[in-house]
């Protein structure tokens, strides 16, 4: 066989065989701009019915997972419809592909054990694109979820990527509402009561603020005297905000706590230690002498 028969079989192959394939290539390119686009479009709806955060959080992660989903589909025909095209029996690969997945599988416990971890924090609904969350020691906002992994981006800038198969507690901060909760020390001399009420008014300063009103979901709870400490007692009090903006609340709460206990001459101490220096049997206690000592000024 000479070459120019070699290029009338090839060309002729081409003709027949290639341009489909190359047909089934931009079909397939294609094919997943518009699974992109239409994923986006089918839960744009529920974005334009401004549903509540929580909704849209969820809007936007079942998004990202159909779209995940629509790909890998578009792919896997993509390539069967190519091999038939290169004169590949389907049937035959596809049984072999089960075995060698079936052999993989034992090798690919992990990746089976992702998956499946994955299918169920997505159908329970653990963790949304948007929430803050902390899982295996590591805390941030979710970016992205599928059915392999998790990944957090945390205060630093730091991005987290976590095996959904390492995942045994999830700690999610900002799921249908959030808490912060107020541990406010002050000194023994103080008067609880007044301590509380004080607080208490802070709180409803806030409340009708414009600016917070409509993070803050219901008033300051003050559960009261919590703790008895070294150099304090403890109030404890806890408000509860919309998802991810207790943060944002509290540091305002604590701020405005601290002017209203200077103008209120209310002393938030610190840690200090009390000197004993022992009693004998006859109740006497050794003399303790201080010195002062003045520094000479610069």
């Amino acid at each position: 066989m000479n070459l120019h028969e070699i290029w009338l079989l090839l060309s002729a192959w081409l003709l027949k065989h290639g341009l489909k394939i190359l047909l089934i290539i931009i079909l397939a390119l294609l094919a997943l701009r518009v699974s992109r686009v239409l994923a986006n479009r089918i839960f744009a709806v529920f974005r334009k019915t401004r549903l509540e955060p929580e909704m849209q959080k969820r809007a936007d992660t079942l998004s990202s997972l159909v779209r995940y989903i629509m790909q890998t589909v578009i792919l896997v025909v993509a390539l069967i419809m190519i091999l038939g095209e290169l004169g590949i029996e389907v049937g035959p690969v596809l049984a072999a592909a089960g075995i060698i997945g079936l052999a993989v599988g034992f090798g690919a416990q992990h990746l089976v054990q992702d998956i499946i971890s994955g299918f169920f924090i997505l159908m329970e609904d653990q963790i949304r694109v948007g929430d803050v969350v902390q899982i295996s020691g590591r805390g941030g906002l979710v970016e992205k979820v599928n059915l392999r992994m998790v990944i957090l981006r945390d205060m630093a800038g730091n991005v987290h990527y976590i095996r959904n198969g390492q995942i045994d507690i999830v700690t999610n901060m900002t799921k249908d509402y959030s808490r912060y909760v107020f541990n406010i020390g002050v000194a023994y001399r103080e008067n609880v009561d007044e301590v509380m009420k004080i607080i208490r008014m802070v709180g409803e300063e806030l409340e009708h603020d414009p600016e917070y009103r409509d993070d803050i979901l219901e008033p300051l709870e003050i559960m009261g005297l919590d703790e008895f400490a070294q150099s304090a007692v403890i109030i404890r009090a806890r408000i509860k905000t919309k998802p991810i903006k207790q943060w944002r609340v509290g540091r305002e709460f604590n701020r405005r706590l601290k002017i209203r206990f200077d103008e209120q001459d209310i002393e938030i101490p610190y840690p200090h230690l009390t000197l004993y220096q022992g009693e004998d049997k006859k109740g006497q206690a050794p003399p303790v002498r201080v010195t002062v000592v003045n520094q000479p000024s610069d």
